[in-house]
């Protein structure tokens, strides 16, 4: 398909030299929109293919492959078999932390994990995860787009539910990434590749900073320079063939200029309750409290309307020092997770949000080298909770030493047409046409887990 210039060169410029660009002209091409069948508009809200709970998504993403034998799955035969060779090779090793069962469900966590615990009877289990590369850049790239190949880019999730659903706050992105994996795969997992720049994620830090989007003069003299470009954009609309949706790039502009504002507010977690702040461990030292912010800073963005927001904890890649090192992460996220089930649960929003937490894949049950574990892509968890979920429900399961998915397989392909189903998407419908061929995030497989759905 043939992509036409938005609008002129000298548009664009200006633009950028006014410190719109990057909402604007990089981020939002809001005329692309007409294609495929969007309106004008396109991060308007669209009706879903079917009714659903779930209208927003926090996904909390432990990069670089946490250890399940070491938190989440107790495997009575790897204790057993403790000290003895694995089938692949290498020794079986359990796992130097207890274990023990929660709530009614009666469900398996490590002592790393006693907040998490606490809502076990809430979460729901897929435990029969499999994936296709053992490498964590293609592997995180697969996790977030669906395909293992990055010189072959493709939407990222978010984008691609931002251009099913479009969003309900207009004056905010639809969709947000705070700390992104800065080294698998980089932009490429919250990018938006051939469909409109507008359905790509706004990157963020745990400490508030939004790159090019935060305001570096007073609003009254950046609304001085919008309205400047705004009249050379209007008098450009009004020439004799000029595009159509000159119009929508105006939009555009007032909409970056609106998000000046209100992102910065929604950011600024100062203003919430002291009690509220040492529920999630804001005010710890260290990478806990960023953690904790960006939990905090998750809650605020959903509530507030925004579409797709992802968390990120990096520094689960324990191929040496495994238990000093899973303390260590553990102490950092196990808290403000909890506190955001509690947070969203308390203020009502959990029925309404879908929330995902896990890794690009998991962990052998074997050692490697004096302290560590080896990657696993054939069997490994996940947990989700909220909107459209069974509660306390366990789907799939691996082998007796945690080695292979045995039931409820569950492919990267199968996982990402569950969760477009929880938010009312058939990934079969939601396609993209771009360089001659119908494009989707399943490419051409996936089958939905409707076991797990309420």
């Amino acid at each position: 398909m043939h992509h036409r210039p938005l609008f002129s060169r000298r548009t664009a410029l200006q633009t950028t030299a006014a410190g719109f660009g990057y909402m604007a002209f990089n981020g939002l091409r809001a005329a692309e929109a007409i294609r495929n069948g969007r309106p004008l508009k396109p991060l308007a809200p669209h009706e879903p293919h079917f009714p659903v709970k779930a209208k927003r998504i926090i996904f909390i993403f432990m990069e670089g492959s946490m250890s399940q034998h070491d938190t989440f799955e107790y495997k009575p035969e790897l204790i057993k078999q403790d000290g003895k060779a694995g089938p692949g090779g290498g020794t079986l090793t359990k796992s130097k932390f207890q274990f023990r069962q929660h709530g009614q469900t009666g469900s398996w966590f490590s002592e790393l994990l006693p907040n998490i615990a606490k809502h076990a009877d809430k979460l729901t289990w897929l435990r029969g995860l499999h994936t296709d590369t053992p490498a964590h850049p293609q592997a995180v790239v697969q996790l977030h787009t669906g395909s293992a190949n990055a010189a072959l880019t493709r939407p990222s999730l978010g984008a691609w539910l931002l251009y099913g659903l479009g969003t309900p706050n207009q004056d905010l992105p639809g969709y947000i990434t705070v700390n992104p994996p800065p080294n698998f795969g980089g932009a490429v997992n919250y990018g938006s590749a051939f469909l409109p720049a507008h359905y790509q994620g706004t990157r963020i830090t745990d400490q508030g900073y939004l790159p090019n989007l935060k305001p570096a003069t007073n609003s009254p003299q950046r609304r001085r320079q919008l309205d400047l470009i705004q009249s050379f954009n209007r008098d450009f609309a009004a020439q004799s063939g000029a595009p159509d949706p000159v119009e929508a790039i105006i939009d555009s502009y007032e909409l970056a200029f609106r998000m000046q504002g209100k992102v910065a507010e929604l950011l600024d977690i100062s203003k919430e309750p002291l009690k509220i702040q040492e529920a999630y461990g804001v005010n710890d030292k260290g990478p806990k409290a960023a953690f904790a912010r960006q939990c905090l800073m998750a809650r605020r963005l959903s509530e507030a309307g925004v579409r797709f927001v992802e968390i990120c904890q990096g520094g689960w890649d324990h191929h040496n020092n495994l238990h000093k090192g899973l303390i260590d992460r553990t102490g950092s996220v196990d808290q403000p997770t909890a506190a955001l089930l509690s947070d969203l649960e308390q203020r009502g929003l959990l029925d309404e949000t879908l929330v995902l937490f896990g890794s690009e894949f998991g962990r052998l049950p074997t050692m490697q080298g004096p302290d560590g574990r080896d990657h696993n892509i054939t069997g490994y968890p996940m947990f989700l909770t909220g909107a459209g979920l069974k509660k306390g429900y366990v789907h799939g399961s691996t082998d007796e030493l945690g080695i292979k998915a045995v039931s409820g397989r569950m492919h990267t392909n199968d996982l990402h047409a569950t969760i477009l189903a929880l938010m009312g998407l058939d990934h079969e419908r939601l396609t993209y046409r771009y360089a001659g061929r119908d494009f989707r995030l399943t490419d051409v497989a996936g089958e939905v887990a409707r076991e797990i759905f309420a």
